[in-house]
């Protein structure tokens, strides 16, 4: 077993694109040729697009795109501008006249960092997609990240920056990633030691508050539940696997959020992992489910390590300087 750059999934691009002044982005995972693709939805505040078609019981059964927006509903626009792309390629549903992409995509809020009025919208999407086709992809406060923070039980004063992150495990010739925008209403934490990385974060006492401990004793509630949570994600993988057992990978793979975010999948948060097959490699889905967990879990970690300020919000590489 290896760890590998998520970019060299055969059969896959990703490509970021933001907008560092109004504080918002998107993330495109392209499967040209197409994939069988999957979705778990467990947050109480979802925003999405084309979930409904991945369900096994639907006729569609590829995808020839995941996307990944800031912009709350609005970044949903976005999608058109993938659409073009693929279409303007010819990769799509054939419906005769044309080909139609099919482009699932989630949302996370971020209208309150930066520029509210500026959303991930058809250019962006259109944009993002060049830089896949370009090898543009890294992580941190870019794409889906851009404005995406966590811990915000206290306050936007005291959350700190969440971003952009992935991770990927390969076994012989099989392939498991993730790529996640981490903008948790809860901490993300170290799941072997249970040490919040990132989270509420008091400066002038050089500590964290524990999101989940707070809950627990005082039923501390925030004010505005809109103030900007949901962590959404795609795992990918080059495994053979059915309409059915892929849709299983996604429901596996929230362990992963719940292993680096505590706590997770609550009513401010519309937590989504998608899971993408692009069927090259026979594999038993219970491996590719455990190994969907690990890089899910990881790729929450490095999203909030390798953020950086942004906004005067804190990141990790600041609070751990600051921290004893």
């Amino acid at each position: 077993m290896e760890y590998v750059n998520l970019t060299k999934i055969p059969g896959i691009k990703l490509g970021n694109a933001e907008d560092l002044i109004g504080g918002t982005g998107c993330t495109v995972v392209l499967c040209e040729k197409g994939g069988i693709a999957g979705v778990d939805v467990r947050g109480g505040a979802p925003g999405t697009r084309e979930t409904d078609l991945l369900n096994p019981i639907n006729m569609m059964d590829k995808v020839h795109c995941i996307m990944l927006a800031g912009g709350s509903a609005f970044g949903l626009d976005a999608v058109a501008g993938v659409m073009e792309y693929l279409e303007s390629k010819g990769i799509g549903f054939d419906v005769g006249i044309t080909k139609v992409p099919i482009v699932p995509a989630a949302v996370l809020f971020d209208l309150s960092v930066g520029d509210y009025r500026c959303r991930p919208d058809k250019a962006m999407g259109y944009r993002a997609c060049i830089n896949a086709e370009n090898g543009g992809f890294s992580e941190g406060s870019v794409g889906a990240g851009t404005g995406a923070t966590v811990g915000k039980i206290l306050g936007m004063d005291k959350a700190m920056k969440g971003g952009l992150g992935s991770f990927c495990i390969k076994t012989g010739e099989l392939y498991v990633g993730a790529v996640v925008a981490v903008n948790c209403f809860g901490d993300v934490v170290n799941p072997e030691s249970g040490e919040i990385l990132a989270g509420a974060y008091i400066p002038e006492e050089n500590r964290f508050v524990n999101t989940e401990l707070l809950i627990m004793e005082s039923a501390k509630k925030d004010d505005n539940p809109f103030s900007g949570n949901t962590t959404i994600g795609c795992v990918i993988t080059n495994a053979r696997l059915s309409k059915a057992e892929v849709n299983k990978v996604a429901s596996m793979a929230h362990n992963g959020y719940a292993r680096s975010i505590r706590p997770v999948h609550t009513m401010y948060d519309g937590d989504t992992i998608f899971a993408l097959s692009t069927g090259q490699i026979e594999a038993d889905v219970n491996q590719v489910g455990v190994m969907a967990v690990k890089a899910v879990e990881q790729a929450v970690i490095n999203a909030v390590k390798k953020a950086t300020p942004l906004f005067g919000i804190r990141a990790y590489s600041e609070v751990f300087r600051e921290i004893p």
